[in-house]
């Protein structure tokens, strides 16, 4: 996933929410992406661990089980 992709993220206790991606950084342990959503216009960061499929938060939108 890059920058102006929409996608859908996971947040606690609700329905997946679906925004577009302003920033992505890479690191060892998995990816973080600065996602826009309604809410949050600036954005708010979410991190996607490469081991876990627990710790996926960010997914592209229309991804298998959305």
């Amino acid at each position: 996933m890059q920058v102006n992709d929409r996608v859908t993220v996971k947040t606690d206790g609700g329905p997946r929410r679906e925004g577009v991606i302003l920033a992505v950084e890479v690191f060892n342990e998995g990816t973080m992406y600065l996602v826009s959503l309604e809410d949050y216009p600036a954005g708010v960061w979410f991190f996607n661990e490469i081991d876990s499929r627990d710790g996926t938060f960010v997914e592209p939108c229309g991804a298998p089980g959305q």
